[in-house]
């Protein structure tokens, strides 16, 4: 199966086939041609991979989950964004180097894998020399990944559900779990242990991020117990309590709220109890729109 194909795109779980190269659109509403909302130095990112300089994030449009949730809707589902050529992206990526980012940042991705691996291929033949970082929501297509074998040197995928009833309600994504896994296997494959340099600035390896969310801590407990008795100090994770409620969930109104800050500290507690040392937790308020990037074609 040639995953790579946009005359039946077969990028993501959906394997949706739509015929890309044809004029049609998949299920994440992308077609042929590379859409991005924002190309910039961005601050907010952990640690290891903002460092002091900022990530060369580059948010692209579209995206193939359904997150009620999702804080940059606007370009995943209202699509605001302009197209670029891979020629075009080639040079925001040495750009960004120019400017000092600590990596390349690729902000959702997926639906791009083909055309990414072939800009990403030129700019290194063109002087891209820092760490390329692939940031994703974590329903992923681990064949499609392999793609990226030799270009990725960091992933940061999300695991948002373990239970397939959540990942269903909330973003419309049936067997999220077993495929974030299955991909995350691979991501672990091609990248091993984490490796920092002298500065703390991660040079390759995986952070995993999951976000708490209202009335699922239960859920998130199981996530943890998953990542650390698998990979144990091998990762890094990042245990989130920026939930913020978005227009999206306002027939949710389950999570239509913001977190409690004791169930947060419960699970960060929980995860100092079952030995969890490589993470990042957030502290004081994380929460709220201001934390939102911008969309308007910086």
């Amino acid at each position: 199966m040639n995953t790579g194909n946009l005359s039946e795109c077969r990028l993501c779980p959906r394997e949706c086939k739509a015929d890309r190269k044809g004029g049609r659109v998949g299920y994440c509403g992308a077609g042929e041609e590379i859409k991005i909302a924002r190309a910039a130095l961005h601050h907010w990112e952990e640690p290891p991979i903002s460092g002091s300089n900022g990530s060369g994030a580059v948010f692209f449009s579209h995206c193939n989950l359904g997150c009620v949730f999702c804080q940059n809707y606007k370009i995943s589902r209202e699509h605001m964004g302009r197209t670029v050529t891979i020629d075009e992206l080639c040079r925001i990526f040495l750009d960004l180097q120019e400017q000092g980012a600590h990596n390349i940042n690729l902000v959702t991705p997926t639906h791009y894998i083909p055309q990414l691996a072939e800009a990403l291929l030129m700019a290194k033949g063109a002087g891209l020399v820092i760490p390329v970082l692939y940031n994703c929501g974590g329903y992923e297509s681990a064949d499609a990944l392999k793609l990226l074998d030799g270009i990725i040197d960091i992933y940061m995928p999300d695991m948002k559900y373990y239970s397939d009833k959540y990942a269903v309600k909330y973003s419309n994504a049936p067997r999220y779990f077993d495929c974030a896994k299955k991909a995350l296997e691979e991501m672990y494959r091609q990248t091993g242990r984490a490796v920092l340099d002298e500065n703390g600035i991660m040079q390759k390896g995986i952070i995993v991020r999951h976000m708490l969310l209202p009335g699922l801590l239960f859920d998130s407990k199981k996530i943890l117990d998953y990542l650390y008795g698998t990979y144990g100090d091998d990762i890094f994770i990042s245990i989130m309590n920026q939930y913020t409620p978005m227009p999206g969930v306002a027939d949710y109104p389950e999570i239509n709220k913001r977190v409690d800050k004791r169930y947060y500290d419960t699970l960060v507690a929980y995860a100092e109890k079952i030995g969890i040392t490589n993470a990042f937790i957030q502290s004081g308020e994380a929460v709220g729109e201001s934390f939102i990037p911008e969309f308007y074609g910086e």
